[in-house]
C-alpha cells in the first residue's frame, strides 16, 4: 500500500499540468499580481488643477477606514456607563494606554503630550484599521461579476497603505508638522540652527546640505517602511492564491499552506507593528523638533 501510494506520489510530480492550463484560454491567461495596484476611476474624473481627486478603491478603503476609526473612538472610548468596567471599556482602556504610554510618552515631551497625543494616537488607530481592512474580503474591487442581470463587485484584499500615495500622504503631514511645531517652539532661527552640529565652519558647505537631506530621508523612510511592507505582503498572499488555480493540483496543498502562513503572519504581526512603528516614529520626530537639544 505504501508502494503504490508513493507510486502515485511521483506520478502527479511529473505531471506538466493540469487539463486546464493545457487549454488555449489558460494558455492566454497571465496571472500577474501587481495589476491589483491599476486603480480604475470610479464614476466621473474630478481633477482640481493636476491633482486627480476622483474615487478609486484606495479612496474608497480610505473612507470606510475614516468611518471605522470614528466609530472606534465613540464605542471603545467615548460611551461611558456607570459601574465595573465591562469589556468593550478595557478594549478601549488597553488602546489608550498603548497610544499614550507606548507612543506618545516615549518620543513627546511632557509638555507636548496634550497638544499631541490625539494625533499619534489617531494615526496609529488610523493605520491599524486600513491595514486590518487590507485583509478582510470586501465588495471594493475593480471587478465585476453578474448575477441575474445584475452587475456587483467580487470580493477582495486590498490595503491601500500598499498605495505610496496614501503612505506619502500620511508621512507629509508628519513631516510638516514636524517643522511647524519646532518652529511654533523654537523660533526660526534657533531650529534650523539646531539641525547644524558643532564642527568647523569649513566643513558647513558640506554638513548642511548632509542635514537638509537627512531631514528629507524622514519623510521618505516613514512612507517607505509601511509601503513596502504591506505591498510585499499582499503581492505574496496573492501570487500563493494565484498558484492554486494556475499551476498542477500537486502544488495545491503547499499554496494553500504558505499563504495562509503568510496571510496570519500579516494580519497578527504587521498590521500591528507597522501602526505602532509609524505613530512612534511621528511622536519621536515631532518631540526632537520641540526639544532639539534632545
Amino acid at each position: 500500500m505504501r508502494r503504490l501510494a508513493l507510486a502515485l506520489l511521483v506520478a502527479m510530480l511529473m505531471l506538466p499540468a493540469t487539463a486546464l492550463a493545457q487549454t488555449p484560454a489558460a494558455e492566454e491567461t497571465k496571472f500577474d499580481p501587481s495589476r491589483e495596484w491599476d486603480l480604475q476611476t470610479w464614476g466621473p474624473e474630478l481633477k482640481l488643477g493636476p491633482i486627480d481627486m476622483s474615487i478609486n478603491k484606495a479612496v474608497a478603503y480610505l473612507i470606510l477606514g475614516s468611518i471605522v476609526s470614528i466609530l472606534i473612538g465613540i464605542v471603545f472610548m467615548r460611551v461611558v456607563k456607570g459601574g465595573p468596567p465591562d469589556r468593550r471599556q478595557a478594549v478601549g482602556e488597553t488602546i489608550y494606554e498603548i497610544a499614550q504610554v507606548q507612543v506618545a510618552e516615549q518620543g513627546l515631551p511632557t509638555k507636548a503630550i496634550g497638544r499631541w497625543f490625539p494625533y499619534v494616537a489617531t494615526l496609529m488607530i488610523f493605520i491599524w484599521v486600513i491595514n486590518m481592512l487590507g485583509f478582510i474580503p470586501l465588495p471594493l474591487s475593480d471587478e465585476r461579476w453578474h448575477i441575474g442581470g445584475i452587475t456587483v463587485p467580487t470580493l477582495a484584499i486590498f490595503a491601500a497603505t500598499s498605495t505610496l500615495s496614501v503612505t506619502l500622504a500620511l508621512a507629509l503631514m508628519t513631516f510638516v508638522f514636524t517643522h511647524v511645531e519646532g518652529i511654533r517652539e523654537n523660533g526660526a532661527w534657533r531650529y534650523f540652527k539646531s539641525w547644524i552640529p558643532d564642527v568647523p565652519k569649513i566643513m558647513l558647505p558640506l554638513i548642511i546640505p548632509l542635514e537638509i537631506l537627512g531631514q528629507l530621508m524622514r519623510l521618505i523612510s516613514l512612507s517607505i517602511r509601511l509601503y513596502a511592507n504591506m505591498l510585499a505582503g499582499h503581492i505574496l498572499i496573492l501570487t500563493f492564491l494565484g498558484l492554486i488555480f494556475l499551476v498542477t493540483p500537486w502544488v495545491l496543498p503547499g499554496s494553500i499552506i504558505l499563504g495562509s502562513i503568510f496571510y496570519f503572519f500579516e494580519v497578527v504581526i504587521v498590521v500591528s507593528i507597522q501602526a505602532y512603528i509609524f505613530a512612534a516614529l511621528s511622536a519621536i520626530y515631532i518631540g526632537s523638533a520641540i526639544e532639539p537639544e534632545h
